[in-house]
């Protein structure tokens, strides 16, 4: 095999992985939000979402497309993880279409494919048609790819070595190892399958030897979901677990019965002589089987997921918050009144939004005044946490002002409508104290000794404060006034530590970036004690309803 051969090799697959990416683009493009629409609402049935799955996958040419899909799906919130499950399923079913449109040898009709669908991307104006056209294009340059490939690969059948290598591929764990690495690199079990094929085709590989590669590559293309998961929640995570977990239960179960049954040679009789028919065939049957025998106990890989990645104590606290909110029982009673076991329901969400977020302000002024990169970053998870339960309680009670406008206790409602949004609002300005240790950092900014003294002091005055509002005295009015001398304290010392700042100023004690960061602080600071001043006074109200 001499360098021409090689570089043609190289390019038959860049050509197939491109026609797939033009096949897959032009799809999402024409009907990607009503298959984004499908997928959002028809997963609740088991069997429906695996149909579901297995169509769209067959349809954009990808699993690792659809997989993507789910994982933005389910970081989101827009989806759960077991409705992911079945999806999943599905669109391991799905991609193996590619397997059997390669099996069909349409290869002489490739470059009419794609002239097709090039003259339909320059002269046709319309960009639907221009979608259309991609697909088609897409097609056609997929099989000239192949071809290449399958040209390429002419030569090794004359090389002793190679034919050799070949047949190693029968080792199980070999064949496994070279499948899974192979596809996690070029990121497309459809490529890596096709691959296989055009080796088959050239007489290089027989099913027998080539099945352990072919287990393996449903294994590595679970590498691009993994990819995508980089960096989105703790669901999204688990659901490329569940991707692989699925892959490698199905490669278990294969291998063995590969081993210990003549399975390859069964398959081989329904299309004798025609290989590539075989791996395709193979491929198909692997996905359906797996599925079909993972079906009934797919919420126990849900389940094992959650195992595999427990939920820390935030994600625990958001997950409480939702089905707090979303509970069915309360979705049905709405309109005969609302329950005062519902309330008390609501105040104590409500009081563990507060308690989450006086740690906060305890967290990000930690950040501040001992310029912890890692505190930031902590408060700012925390912070996504404070925003999730200001949005489900604010919809959970939306619900109720909406419906229920008689109750006795609607004025109480009303006024924890508007103390998680103080509380959302105090979790913002904490936030905003934090964040600014990464402008120090970056600009080297540093604070005085007085400034260092003022944020302690304003740390303790916050937690005094935060306190107070979590422990609401059976004297509703001697309590609020409490909090209201502490919120006028506050606001005495940010009077006073802005004079001492512009003093700091004049006498160039601070630079330019820290005369602004801290200015900035200070209002913060300030419009943290008007917020809690509102949540005490309703409270104060909701004491007296």
């Amino acid at each position: 095999m001499d360098i021409t051969n090689i570089l043609s090799l190289l390019g038959g697959l860049a050509l197939f992985l491109y026609g797939m990416q033009m096949m897959s683009g032009g799809l999402e493009a024409a009907a990607g939000n009503k298959m984004k629409q499908i997928l959002e609402r028809l997963t609740a049935n088991r069997f429906l979402g695996v149909v579901v799955g297995a169509l769209i996958t067959a349809v954009i040419q990808s699993s690792s497309a659809t997989t993507v899909m789910v994982v933005g799906f389910v970081n989101s919130g827009m989806m759960t993880l077991q409705q992911a499950v079945w999806i999943i399923m599905g669109a391991n079913i799905g991609t193996t279409i590619t397997g059997q449109l390669i099996a069909l040898d349409v290869g002489m009709m490739a470059p009419l494919f794609a002239f097709a669908g090039v003259a339909m991307v320059v002269f046709l104006k319309n960009p639907k048609a221009h979608h259309y056209g991609e697909i088609i294009a897409g097609l056609g340059v997929l099989f000239i790819g192949m071809g290449m490939m399958s040209d390429a690969m002419k030569p090794l059948r004359e090389v002793p070595e190679f034919v050799n290598l070949m047949t190693r591929f029968s080792n199980p764990v070999i064949g496994i190892g070279v499948g899974a690495l192979f596809t996690a690199v070029i990121q497309s079990s459809s490529a890596s399958v096709g691959i296989l094929q055009s080796l088959a085709s050239n007489g290089l590989i027989g099913l027998g030897d080539a099945v352990f590669v072919l287990f393996g590559q449903n294994i590595g293309t679970c590498i691009t979901a993994v990819l995508a998961a980089i960096g989105t929640s703790k669901n999204a995570k688990r659901t490329t677990i569940i991707h692989l977990t699925f892959n490698i239960i199905g490669t278990t179960i294969f291998t063995i019965v590969c081993l210990l049954f003549p399975l390859a040679a069964l398959v081989e009789s329904f299309t004798p002589g025609n290989v590539p028919a075989q791996i395709a065939n193979m491929h198909t049957l692997f996905n359906v089987v797996t599925t079909l025998l993972l079906l009934p106990v797919g919420q126990y890989l849900a389940k094992f997921a959650e195992k595999i990645m427990p939920n820390s104590k935030l994600e625990a606290q958001e997950e409480s918050i939702l089905a707090f909110t979303n509970d069915e029982f309360m979705r049905n009673n709405l309109q005969l009144g609302f329950s005062a076991v519902y309330l008390k329901k609501l105040g104590e969400e409500i009081g563990r939004m507060l308690h989450i977020t006086k740690d906060n302000v305890d967290l990000c002024f930690q950040a501040i005044i001992n310029k912890d990169l890692e505190a930031v970053a902590k408060a700012d998870e925390t912070e996504e946490t404070i925003d999730l339960m200001n949005k489900e309680l604010g919809r959970y009670i939306s619900k109720i002002l909406i419906h229920d406008k008689t109750g006795q206790d609607i004025e109480a409602i009303e006024e924890y409508f508007r103390v998680i949004g103080n509380i959302e609002r105090i979790g913002d300005h904490a936030v905003n104290i934090g964040g600014y240790v990464l402008v120090m950092e970056k600009n080297g900014v540093t604070f005085s000794e007085d400034a260092q003294n003022e944020l302690h002091k304003m740390k303790e005055i916050c937690q005094k404060a935060m306190n107070l509002l979590e422990n609401v005295d059976d004297d509703a009015t001697k309590w609020l006034s409490r909090i209201a001398a502490l919120e006028q304290q506050m606001d005495d010392m940010t009077v006073n530590y802005r004079n001492n700042h512009i003093e700091r100023m004049k006498q160039g004690l601070c630079s330019e970036q820290g005369c602004i960061l801290f200015s900035e602080l200070l209002t913060d600071f300030e419009r943290m004690g008007d917020h809690m001043l509102n949540i005490a006074q309703s409270y104060a109200k909701i004491a007296v309803v």
